[in-house]
């Protein structure tokens, strides 16, 4: 018999997201780079050919794999129409608020009639601290006769652990930042509020269909 349908958290294997960094439920830790991009096909033949090599002289020096992402998702142009109408509202003439009247229905015909999507680009690197521990015998049985104290100490112990796991996924993204900088490719870390707005617009891709208030 089938099961109750299940929270999509519970499908999520991310536990947390501290100080930008995303903690799975397995205990390994992601932080995610948005990137800038490249008019690739109007540099030179040499141009390309000097970017491919570089590319290819970061992805070989790093020691540990990254995941390449690419955002899809169809132009919003709702924000721009409000402020043109807001901007309607303001004219002085009848001839500018024609215009810009005429204005608000051609952008309004043109994104209706033709797709126009706007690409993000990020780059997620991972880490995954060594065990100390394993699960279950002794060592689980340890944990639950733990005094106040003792508990108190473990979660301070538990926080060095973040920060020591957190500094080497940092030196990681040092690294993945360089190169791509040698590539001409400009990289920013998300950070906690970045992180959840983009696992939100994943898991919520009808929100850009709702309607905007237009004052």
């Amino acid at each position: 018999m089938a099961s109750p349908t299940k929270a999509t958290q519970e499908f999520v294997p991310v536990k947390e997201v501290r100080d930008g960094i995303i903690i799975l439920k397995d205990g390994s830790f992601r932080a995610v780079l948005m990137t800038s991009s490249l008019n690739f096909a109007l540099k030179s033949e040499d141009n390309q050919n000097a970017i491919i090599l570089q590319f290819q002289n970061f992805l070989n020096s790093l020691d540990f794999s990254i995941q390449l992402f690419i955002e899809s998702r169809k132009l919003d142009i709702r924000p721009y129409l409000a402020l043109l109408e807001g901007r309607y509202k303001e004219q002085a003439t009848d001839l500018m608020k024609v215009q810009t009247r005429e204005y608000i229905e051609f952008i309004k015909n043109f994104t209706e009639n033709a797709s126009i999507m706007t690409k993000t680009f990020f780059v997620v690197v991972p880490y995954a601290p060594a065990p100390l521990q394993a699960k279950g015998g002794v060592v689980e049985l340890a944990g639950k006769l733990l005094t106040r104290k003792e508990a108190e100490e473990k979660v301070e112990k538990k926080q060095d652990t973040f920060e020591e796991n957190r500094s080497q996924l940092l030196q990681r993204l040092s690294v993945v930042e360089q190169g791509l900088l040698r590539c001409g490719i400009r990289a920013v870390e998300l950070g906690t509020e970045e992180v959840v707005e983009l696992f939100y617009k994943i898991f919520n891709p009808g929100d850009t269909e709702k309607p905007i208030q237009i004052n």
